[in-house]
């Protein structure tokens, strides 16, 4: 997939992230999305690394939404702590 490719469904895992994860989001809902994008990276190699699926497979899609939720997840909590010593 080319990255114009992975970028656009990136962004489609990070809409459909957002809606699994509602609740407000330090950055917005673009960085949210870029949020998305990284942990659809992230998870989709992670997944092919480990050979749970190949190039083009759908269930690539449910690992690019578990990634992008994690990152997601993880990004709350940063911004959550690092607030609170503000």
């Amino acid at each position: 997939m080319s990255i114009i490719g992975w970028i656009l469904f990136g962004l489609i895992v990070g809409v459909v992230a957002k809606l699994i994860m509602p609740g407000p989001d330090p950055g917005g809902m673009i960085v949210t999305i870029l949020l998305g994008i990284v942990g659809a990276l992230i998870g989709g190699f992670i997944g092919r690394m480990l050979g749970w699926y190949g190039e083009g497979d759908p269930v690539g899609f449910i690992m690019a939404v578990i990634g992008a939720i994690v990152v997601l997840f993880g990004y709350r909590k940063i911004s959550s702590t690092s607030q609170g010593r503000a």
